[in-house]
């Protein structure tokens, strides 16, 4: 297999679990101790943006917001 197959697989995998994107970024904060979070935040980004996967939205788990089957009435 030549780099481009690789580089395609590997695309086809980030694609379909894009979830790996975060657990790698984590692992480096993990690793760095934060210090360059916002620098691995944007490759998460750069990475998602190149494989085709959905953004992560940035309202995603903060604390407040409506969580996917809460159903709060608007306002509150």
């Amino acid at each position: 297999m030549d780099l481009k197959g690789i580089v395609d697989k590997a695309k086809s995998a980030l694609k379909s679990n894009p979830d790996l994107i975060e657990k790698g970024g984590d692992a480096v904060d993990k690793a760095t101790g934060n210090k360059f979070a916002s620098q691995v935040d944007k490759a998460q980004d750069a990475a998602r943006k190149a494989v085709g996967a959905d953004e992560k939205r940035a309202d995603e788990n903060k604390p407040g917001q409506n969580q996917p089957g809460e159903n709060r009435p608007e306002g509150k």
